[in-house]
């Protein structure tokens, strides 16, 4: 009896030990910070994203002038010239509102180049985090930078310098 008791405990023990899991954390921020190719990326679309609010700018004061024109004109306005001018001043305000979900909008301009900026780096941290991972053990590796619920994490957990080292960036 006392022989089995003694087994079921070890085995116990061994099934304890072996559902254990290694953990580690990442910094997103402080990674991407250290690539130079995430900064000029960052330059590239901040660049891009002022010339196109430009041309929007550009539109939408042009339709500001069209009005101030009209209210300054409307008293010797026949109904027809009035109806033709409010026209003109709302199909500006509406290129204005398409130009803005062209570039900016969900699926805009900005976002395609955004996408085909990022994607890259973003793969390439995500193999180095992989093959850190899988060479080290780690079952969940997490973002410390977007987990917000973390409070408090042990920096010897840390591993995002082994990943600027995998990516060649060493710190």
């Amino acid at each position: 009896m006392r022989k089995s008791l003694l087994i079921i405990g070890v085995l116990f023990a061994c099934s304890l030990a072996s559902m254990a899991q290694k953990f580690a954390l990442i910094d997103m921020e402080y990674i991407l910070k250290n690539i130079p190719a995430y900064e000029m990326a960052n330059e590239q679309l901040s660049q891009v994203s002022g010339k196109w609010q430009n041309e929007v700018d550009a539109i939408q004061q042009e339709a500001q002038n069209m009005y101030k024109a009209y209210q300054s004109d409307l008293v010797f306005l026949s109904a027809e010239m009035k109806t033709k001018r409010e026209e003109a001043i709302v199909k500006k305000e509406q290129e204005a509102q398409d130009l803005k979900r062209k570039y900016f909008g969900a699926e805009g301009e900005l976002f395609k180049k955004r996408s085909g900026l990022m994607k890259p780096i973003q793969d390439e941290i995500y193999n180095a985090v992989k093959e850190i991972s899988e060479d080290k053990g780690y079952q969940v590796v997490i973002d410390r930078a977007s987990a917000m619920s973390i409070i408090f994490a042990s920096p010897k957990i840390d591993i995002s310098n082994e990943v600027l080292i995998k990516l060649g960036y060493s710190k």
